[in-house]
């Protein structure tokens, strides 16, 4: 017992007190009693029951029914209906819980005994349990029979509980439990709290009960037992602050003069604060009981909502007790398990720790926490769930702001590129801890902060090597830093000033400015961010204005900031992308816009005849074809203006075409046919030009440029674009009139295609790869298009048949161009890994638009099996475990195609058996002269055994032993036997008959020992007190209660001593590995083969 004297008023609780004694299951509570306690109830009877006498001396006069606590039928009754007021109250939601806690008090001060167990039968209730505590079950069991007792009662059919049920009933009624316990604690918090009956008689069976077998119970009281510990927590640090502020009177009275001091007054004060330090020890004494003998045990708990519940309340305890709690001891139970495997336990540990950073006051206590912690923390903005990540971001930079060298540059550095990651919420969180880290190097005093975080910004996109991502860098900050991107003024004078600033700085500038454009007038994130599905009343007004804003702005500043960048390619078509955000009707409002719209369309115009870049152009006609749509009142000036560009580049084209023919063109005619064809052709993709009837002119063109071999590629390529354009523009006419009408123009669309289609043939064997590459993307589009197809048929327009010769160049290609292997000179180890990269998309869409053709029926199927032949060697990107190249091709292409098989067995039974029966026979073939060539095919032949059912895999076997009897012990035949009777059910071997996740309990120790008759649901692992390098948790031996033998019942015992004994654990022990928590409720690990794409060509050829 510690003394009054002895006793420190700023630790109410310690970890390391012994005044609880853990017994087994059966966990007694051995209260400190004062003197001042002592002394009141001298003479009288003590108030404390004994719990527990034992098994032997109480149950040998009992019947099987009392000893059952089963009792007579009015005592369940009673019991029954007690427990009902409470339960009924919380689970409703409709009572007034602080007037229910009122009642039960009054009942309990008259009859101490009903009272306590209407509340243990509440537990009860409230744990899905059927079951009764019954007067003689209260008085004569030991919590243990007990708790057996009610286990027997539990529905073991049922796996859902209260406080995992779903549905509207059982909504509230874990916050209806909790607040129930606490109103509990604060209506005895003045008497009952401290008596030796109440708390530690129900303490003493929640205990029990959160060691139980059953889940239900376990999850139950442990919820109450931590809610009931933050409760006497927050009790405890009141009467702390009492206690000190006794003490501090009590000495002020004594200081003063002797004929000042009154000495009544002194004499209570010390009564009251001797009383004060005796509930502080009460208090000490039911903490430290929960403490050790239920969180110790239960925040490791298998089940993930009982982890995450001690993980939520000891967040609780060591915020409202910090002087008691929060230290190394206890925060080393969040350090730990922060390696959870659970998401739901790392996302609470989390959370716990955010509301402790966010205290300026804790920093001083958290300093080797954070230190211990760190490098797992910054691990987990990684974190595979994502509310994790962003919890963890958010909990950097609560670290970040509130300590000094929390954080270094390193380690900032590794949050920052989280800006661009997909999920929008973890960007977000990234982005908010980007800004208020650029922000803490600014003066606070600067009048230019705008500019400077501007700045700061496109500083940052420049380093961060993301250029392509700037929506990303924009959406992520746009919460936090929308003041500053939305701040169109003074990014314009940014761009505008004479002075100017760097050219890459510009260049992000504008990127920046544009994707914060966008953002604001359509007010969603970029695309493949998950964005909500629609957007409120109020948002949309935001949107409208500041769409108006945005249009208003750029209207006249637009104009000269083209002019300005009009030489520069990406400057250009990035500004470019503007007016598709603007509000374009307030073009036809004014006189004074008019002319901007002039302006406009005149920089236009010019920057078109400037370029010949494709971006570029692509932007300017996405431009003047929204400025040319009907819907706006001046689209008749912008259709004036497109007009004009056109006729004067065809009247261009024309001209320095003719000198071309006659072969009398200089370099400038060229440059020239070239800079106009590029813009026909641009706009042939967006526009119907075939009223100026450019395909004969690019045919002319093409023709001449294939019999003279004088290939000009700048010509050739939008010649080739020109030209497919023209014949799918001539296609929707057609389509949109009466066939009768167009039958004879469909017929002359046929000839053209015919001698289109001759022209690129001759185009993929050129010498120069983009006329070679451009010929095969317009061939797999018209084939597409106007492609006959092999079986049925088609729309109108699929009329032409390509010949033979025809589908053998292309097959050709595909060989030769795309599954080559990539040229290895190229300059620079940038632009070559750019230029890799480009080449392997372009390779790609070559031959997605290749199996498009055979997809759709065009071609035959035959034609995939150059792509099936070739396709591994070039885009599996996997290693060859053997010698023999075309072997491990064949294997991986019989891989790919077993994926392929329906998922449906018995539909592929006949044929899957037909299949390995061929293989079986070549394999077998030259086997009777010794030639073994082909009997590796047997490995091969493996991959398709997956998929057999029972009897073929006893037939194949048998076939099997009699084919190769003369080469049974060979390699290949042994693999392939092996693929017949892996997954077989009578396969014998001792594993298989143990499930997996029981195979890794078992362990050497228990082996010999006999089986007990239930395990413990516990995770047995030694913990050190002081922090250590590792993680939480270490897989050990699952022991059982002691159940029969003496050797058993000694083997046991030393375990559960090991097990209890968490905090004498030897120092040198690595912290063990969350990862090796078996949770029930994980998934198991079996993977199923693929089925994508098992609808695909290769599935008919087995039907």
């Amino acid at each position: 017992m510690i003394s009054a004297s002895s006793m420190d008023e700023s630790e109410p609780y310690s970890s390391e007190d012994e005044d609880v004694s853990l017994t087994g299951s059966d966990f007694e509570f051995q209260l400190t009693t004062s003197k001042r306690k002592l002394n009141s109830t001298q003479g009288a009877a003590s108030p404390k029951r004994v719990r527990h006498p034992s098994v032997s001396g109480s149950s040998q006069s009992q019947t099987p029914e009392e000893s059952r606590g089963l009792g007579p039928h009015g005592a369940q009754t009673e019991g029954r209906a007690t427990a009902c007021h409470l339960y009924e109250a919380v689970r409703s939601g409709r009572s007034a819980l602080l007037t229910v806690i009122d009642d039960w008090l009054e009942e309990y001060r008259r009859d101490r005994e009903a009272g306590i167990l209407e509340l243990i039968n509440f537990v009860v209730q409230c744990s899905g349990c059927k079951g009764v505590v019954t007067r003689e079950m209260f008085s004569r069991l030991q919590n243990a029979d007990i708790i057996s007792h009610l286990t027997t009662e539990f529905n073991e059919d049922s796996v859902s509980y209260p406080l995992v049920s779903g549905g509207s009933q059982w909504r509230h009624f874990r916050e209806g439990v909790c607040e129930f316990v606490s109103l509990l604690v604060r209506g005895c918090r003045n008497s009952l709290l401290y008596d030796d009956f109440l708390f530690s008689s129900f303490i003493a069976l929640l205990t029990g009960l959160a060691d139980s077998q059953v889940r239900a119970f376990r999850h139950t009281s442990t919820l109450i037992t931590m809610r009931l510990m933050s409760s006497i927590v927050s009790v405890a640090a009141e009467v702390t602050a009492q206690a000190l502020m006794t003490r501090r009177r009590c000495e002020l009275e004594k200081n003063k003069p002797a004929e000042h001091r009154a000495i009544d007054r002194i004499e209570e004060l010390e009564g009251s604060y001797r009383e004060l330090l005796e509930h502080q020890e009460d208090l000490r004494s039911l903490m430290n009981g929960i403490f050790k003998g239920v969180f110790i045990h239960r925040y490791r708990d298998r089940v993930p909502e009982i982890r995450a519940v001690c993980m939520e309340e000891m967040g609780v305890w060591l915020r409202e007790n910090p002087a008691s709690f929060l230290n190394d001891e206890h925060l080393k139970y969040v350090g730990w398990m922060l390696h959870d495997k659970q998401a739901a336990v790392r996302l609470q540990c989390v959370l716990t720790l955010q509301k402790l950073y966010v205290e300026k006051d804790f920093i001083s206590r958290l300093e080797l926490f954070t230190s211990r912690f760190k490098e797992r923390i910054l691990c987990m903005i990684l974190d595979k769930d994502s509310d994790v990540a962003v919890e963890t971001v958010k909990l950097l930079l609560l670290i970040k702001q509130q300590t000094d060298e929390g954080l270094s540059e390193e380690e900032c550095a590794a949050v920052y590129p989280l800006v661009f990651a997909t999920h929008r919420g973890l960007a977000c969180a990234a982005g908010r801890f980007l800004y208020h880290t650029l922000c803490s190097v600014l003066d606070g005093r600067s009048d230019k902060r705008s500019v400077s975080v501007l700045r700061l910004l496109a500083h940052f996109f420049i380093e961060s090597e993301y250029h392509e991502h700037a929506a990303y860098l924009v959406d992520s900050l746009w919460d936090v830093a929308g003041v500053e991107l939305k701040d169109w003024e003074l990014m314009t004078s940014l761009l505008l000033q004479e002075s100017g600033v760097e050219d890459e700085l510009e260049s992000a500038l504008i990127d920046i400015m544009m994707c914060a454009v966008r953002q604001a007038s359509e007010a969603t994130p970029p695309s493949s961010r998950v964005q909500r599905k629609n957007l409120t009343a109020r948002e949309k007004r935001l949107q409208a204005q500041e769409r108006r804003r945005i249009t208003n702005h750029f209207i006249p500043q637009l104009p000269q900031l083209l002019a300005k960048f009009s030489a520069d390619v990406g400057k250009v078509s990035c500004l470019l992308r503007a007016p598709l955000y603007f509000q374009l009707e307030v073009y036809g409002t004014s006189g004074r816009l008019e002319k901007c719209l002039d302006l406009l369309l005149s920089q236009v115009c010019d920057i078109m005849l400037k370029h010949r870049e494709e971006s570029v152009l692509e932007a300017c006609v996405r431009v003047l074809c929204a400025l040319c749509s009907d819907c706006y009142s001046f689209c008749g000036r912008a259709e004036r203006a497109v007009s004009q560009l056109l006729d004067s580049t065809v009247e261009k084209f024309s001209s320095n075409l003719a000198e071309i023919l006659q072969g009398s063109a200089d370099e400038d005619d060229l440059y020239g046919a070239a800079s106009s064809l590029n813009i026909l052709a641009v706009f042939s993709s967006a526009r119907d030009l075939t009223g100026r009837n450019l395909f004969e002119f690019c045919f002319q063109l093409l023709k001449m440029g294939i019999e003279t071999r004088e290939i000009h590629e700048k010509l050739m390529v939008p010649a080739l674009k020109c030209s497919v354009f023209h014949l799918f523009w001539k296609g929707t006419k057609i389509t949109q009139h009466s066939p009768a009408r167009d039958k004879a123009e469909l017929k002359r669309v046929m000839k053209a295609l015919h001698s289109f289609c001759v022209v690129c043939q001759s185009c993929l064997s050129v010498a120069q790869s983009r006329i070679r590459n451009q010929a095969f993307v317009c061939l797999c589009d018209v084939l597409l298009v106007f492609g006959k197809l092999c079986e049925g048929d088609g729309s109108p327009l699929q009329r032409f048949s390509p010949d033979d010769s025809l589908k053998a160049e292309m097959a050709s290609f595909i060989i030769d161009y795309v599954f080559s292997e990539p040229d290895e000179d190229l300059p620079g180890e940038e632009e070559c890994e750019e230029m890799k990269m480009a080449a392997l998309l372009q390779r790609r869409n070559q031959l997605a638009g290749y199996c498009k053709l055979i997809i759709h029926g065009v071609l035959e199927l035959r034609a995939a099996t150059d792509v099936l032949r070739y396709y591994n060697k070039l885009f599996s990107g996997l290693e060859q475990d053997r010698c023999d190249e075309e072997l491990t091709e064949i294997r991986l292409l019989a891989k790919k195609l077993a994926m392929n098989f329906s998922i449906n067995l018995r539909l592929i039974r006949k044929p899957l058996l037909a299949l390995h029966q061929d293989g079986i026979c070549f394999a077998s073939q030259g086997l009777d002269e010794g030639d073994l060539m082909n009997l590796s095919f047997l490995e091969i032949l493996s991959e398709f055994s997956f998929k057999l059912l029972q009897p073929e895999r006893k037939q194949l076997s048998l076939s099997l032993r009699r084919v190769f009897a003369s080469v049974i012990n060979s390699e290949f035949v042994r693999i392939y036997e092996r693929s017949l009777t892996s997954g077989s059910k009578e396969t014998p071997a001792a594993a298989a008959e143990t499930p997996s996740r029981k195979r890794r309990r078992t362990h050497s120790l228990t082996s010999s020992l006999e089986t007990p008759a239930v395990t413990s649901h516990t995770r047995r692992v030694d913990m050190d007190d002081d922090f250590t390098d590792g993680s939480v948790l270490r897989k050990s031996v699952i022991h059982s209660r002691p159940q029969s033998s003496p050797f058993s019942q000694s083997i046991q015992s030393h375990l559960s001593t090991l097990s209890l004994g968490h905090e004498d654990a030897s120092e040198d022990e690595e912290e063990p590995e969350i990862e090796d928590y078996d949770d029930e409720d994980s998934e198991l690990g079996i993977t199923l083969p693929s089925t994508h794409g098992s609808a695909s060509f290769l599935e008919d050829l087995f039907e």
